[in-house]
């Protein structure tokens, strides 16, 4: 009996720094958006703690994912079915703009550092990531 191996005819591509670093700043700011409603429904100050340090983390990874992005764009990293779209270059970077914001609101202290700017910039963060990892998914990549 002939053993056949399977063989595929897709590109062996390897995930980007980009693509490694991308999902912790989505991480940290749905748990910036967690915290918050936990805060806003318990008054616990523990939890806009967590939501300083969440959002903090987030934008410091963001900044990781930018530098990671533009070493992969430099050295040639991105292949054409790879290459993110320019919507989602754009939607990532009102992402971490609002974000940004978000961290200068959770920087003060007590009620107002959360509700109600801090829960609102949280959400449209939150939804904004939705948008637009959803519009980048669905459209077609260059070679594809």
């Amino acid at each position: 009996m002939a053993t056949d191996t399977l063989k595929s005819n897709a590109p062996a591509t390897r995930p980007t720094i980009f693509e490694w670093f991308l999902p912790v700043p989505a991480v940290c700011f749905t748990g910036v958006l967690v915290t918050d409603i936990v805060y806003w429904r318990t008054a616990d100050m523990m939890w806009a703690d967590f939501s300083a340090w969440l959002v903090t983390a987030g934008v410091i990874m963001g900044l990781l994912v930018f530098l990671a992005g533009l070493i992969d764009w430099a050295s040639g990293g991105w292949r054409a079915a790879r290459r993110p779209t320019w919507p989602g270059v754009i939607g990532y970077m009102l992402v971490f703009i609002v974000s940004v914001f978000n961290a200068l609101i959770h920087s003060r202290d007590g009620w107002t550092s959360v509700v109600p700017t801090g829960l609102i910039l949280s959400a449209s963060a939150v939804l904004l990531l939705l948008v637009t990892a959803a519009v980048d998914r669905a459209r077609p990549r260059a070679g594809s």
